[in-house]
């Protein structure tokens, strides 16, 4: 009787990590297939410079050709009403959409991508990236 308990208890088993790996895997697909939002702001070396602003915002325009790419908006900090919880403190921001989280890892590693760093990234101190899901 014990064999039989046992080999009961490893096909169970067995069946059971069978079935957590695919919905693991259909969760993954499921997840990538989600439209993805990617916000980064730049802080300028030298903030009050409109002409490293505008060159910055020339190069976050190159972005836009990159095929994964499906939307690019850029602005800039917005004269709202001054409260403790808004940080108006960093100079341009770009927003992108993509179609998943894979377009997003294709967009990190293209070649128009790597130049903009190496191109602008002598412009800015500081970069803070807020990446998010759409629900």
């Amino acid at each position: 009787m014990q064999p039989h308990t046992r080999r009961k208890f490893l096909t169970t088993t067995a069946a059971l990590t069978a079935g957590a790996a695919t919905q693991a895997m259909t969760t993954l697909h499921t997840m990538d297939k989600k439209q993805m939002v990617h916000h980064v702001f730049f802080w300028l070396k030298n903030p009050v410079s409109t002409a490293d602003r505008d060159t910055l915002v020339e190069g976050l325009k190159t972005l836009a050709a990159i095929p994964e790419v499906q939307q690019l908006q850029i602005g800039l900090p917005a004269g709202t009403e001054q409260r403790e919880v808004v940080d108006a403190s960093w100079q341009v921001s770009e927003l992108m959409y993509f179609n998943s989280l894979s377009d997003q890892a294709a967009y990190q590693t293209h070649p128009a991508h790597l130049a903009f760093v190496k191109n602008y990234s002598h412009l800015w101190s500081k970069v803070v990236v807020y990446d998010m899901q759409l629900l």
